[in-house]
């Protein structure tokens, strides 16, 4: 089969109207997977170039979203909590203290990076990209508020399901959210300019 026909035959599959949505759907799933080996690959080499700015990044990232969260569950929840460094201590239903520690690696850093790699690759307007992906990472680094707001509300009643929420319900609901971040983008501007821009590519 010649070049030409493969091309024809790729693009006539691609622009199906039917197959569309589940063809974006695997293209998603398939640099979600790429951007996180990518990025453990990179974390084994201490991400190196960056290694240092890295750090600082995680560190500062870190000390707002403790600082935030502790405001929200102050001012917002007025739950009855302590801090030691950057570890809430909350007094549950059944009179025990629980905690969630806001690390460096609770921080939505990882997640920018995957939202970026994906946005980047995916095809769509560049003139919608430069606003969409810096949306994009600060709704994200909400939802990741809202994670750790949630942790810590959920130890009043749930202390011994923490782990459960912690590494399931939490981590699914931040993952879901980027899907959804992405599902309006596909919808409301990628797959307007799919044609045009897969032309170009070819």
């Amino acid at each position: 089969m010649s070049k030409h026909k493969i091309i024809s035959s790729i693009q006539y599959f691609y622009q199906d109207q039917k197959l569309r949505p589940l063809i974006n759907v695997g293209i998603f799933l398939v640099l979600l997977f790429a951007s996180h080996f990518l990025y453990l690959w990179w974390e084994s080499y201490d991400l190196y170039p960056f290694s240092r700015q890295r750090k600082q990044l995680f560190a500062i990232a870190s000390k707002l979203l403790f600082e935030q969260s502790t405001w929200v569950l102050d001012h917002i929840f007025h739950l009855n909590h302590t801090t030691e460094g950057q570890t809430i201590w909350v007094l549950t239903n059944d009179n025990h203290w629980g905690f969630v520690g806001v690390s460096p690696g609770c921080t939505s850093l990882k997640q920018w990076i995957h939202w970026i790699f994906i946005m980047v690759l995916f095809p769509g307007p560049w003139r919608h990209k430069l606003w969409y992906i810096p949306l994009g990472i600060i709704v994200i680094h909400f939802v990741n508020l809202v994670r750790i707001v949630g942790l810590s509300v959920s130890l009043l009643h749930w202390s011994q399901h923490f782990h459960f929420l912690h590494t399931y319900i939490f981590k699914t609901f931040f993952y879901f959210m980027i899907f959804l971040l992405w599902v309006i983008w596909a919808e409301k501007f990628s797959l307007k300019n799919t044609k045009g821009e897969f032309k170009k590519s070819l």
